[in-house]
């Protein structure tokens, strides 16, 4: 059997991203931003079938925070709503850079301890902002995260950060099956093209657990692809918050989480499930 048709009979694992930092309410009525919000959309995503959950934290003035009372209200909420799925938070490092903010929310306990967080593993730009993320402060939360029992969920935007993969390995910081989230379609990243997709994928360490997410316009052509590749898929609202390329239509949750199982049904894959993906990370 081809590896490709190996890997098509791995269960495919879905990340649901429902509110990162960037929509807003003028922009989108759909983007779930109270704890209440947000437990709400999970709850209903993971009815249809979802792996995990990757959380931002909004104050009341709908702006990005870090603090750690915040993602305690958020994760708590999502634990009751949707007790199942898998838990990531972010550390991103798109408003703040500071690894005591960033690692705040690193230090919940007992029922709320996330089992995941994110690890941007270089600094880079967006349309209108830069993500922030030396050496040092990589390396740092990767410590945390080794020292708190919580898997680092690697976001890579390029192929320099698909390499810095394998230097956080030999310095030990990554032991076990990777997790990562591989982007492509931003505007200073990896591009939505097969021949892209293709060497970044081929050059993570084996055994890896990806998804791939598209940016924007770039949703549906990489869920696509990737579902195609043997992957899993990243979606949400934080990716984008039309439905549909000519952006006549805005997107909820659910929505996009029910045409990811369409694509995994045309392609006779199976979802990971949460469980699943528990027994990958525990096998570290």
């Amino acid at each position: 059997m081809s590896a490709l048709l190996s890997a098509l009979d791995e269960p495919a694992p879905i990340v649901l991203a429902p509110t990162g930092m960037v929509p807003t309410r003028a922009m989108t009525p759909h983007v779930p931003l109270t704890p209440a919000e947000i437990a709400s959309d999970v709850a209903a995503a993971a009815a249809i079938g979802i792996t995990s959950v990757h959380l931002h934290a909004r104050g009341e003035d709908e702006a990005p925070t870090w603090e750690r009372e915040v993602y305690r209200r958020i994760v708590g909420a999502v634990r009751e709503a949707a007790p199942d799925v898998v838990i990531n938070v972010s550390t991103s490092g798109r408003t703040w850079s500071e690894v005591e903010r960033r690692a705040d929310c690193l230090a919940l306990e007992g029922d709320l301890k996330p089992d995941l967080a994110s690890l941007t593993l270089s600094s880079l730009n967006f349309l209108t902002q830069a993500s922030v993320n030396s050496p040092d402060t990589i390396h740092a939360l990767a410590q945390i995260m080794l020292e708190r029992g919580i898997v680092p969920e690697l976001e890579l935007f390029d192929f320099g950060m698909v390499n810095y993969v394998h230097v956080l390995r030999r310095k030990g910081l990554l032991p076990g099956p990777v997790v990562a989230n591989v982007f492509f379609g931003n505007v200073a990243g990896m591009q939505a093209s097969l021949a892209e997709m293709g060497l970044a994928l081929d050059r993570l360490p084996d055994g890896t657990i990806w998804s791939g997410a598209g940016l924007g316009d770039f949703g549906l052509p990489v869920q696509s692809h990737s579902i195609a590749a043997g992957g899993g898929v990243r979606v949400g609202l934080e990716d984008g918050i039309w439905f549909d390329r000519g952006r006549t239509r805005l997107a909820t949750n659910p929505m996009l989480v029910e045409r990811v199982h369409e694509l995994l049904a045309l392609h006779d894959r199976a979802m990971m499930t949460p469980a699943e993906l528990r027994e990958r990370l525990t096998a570290r």
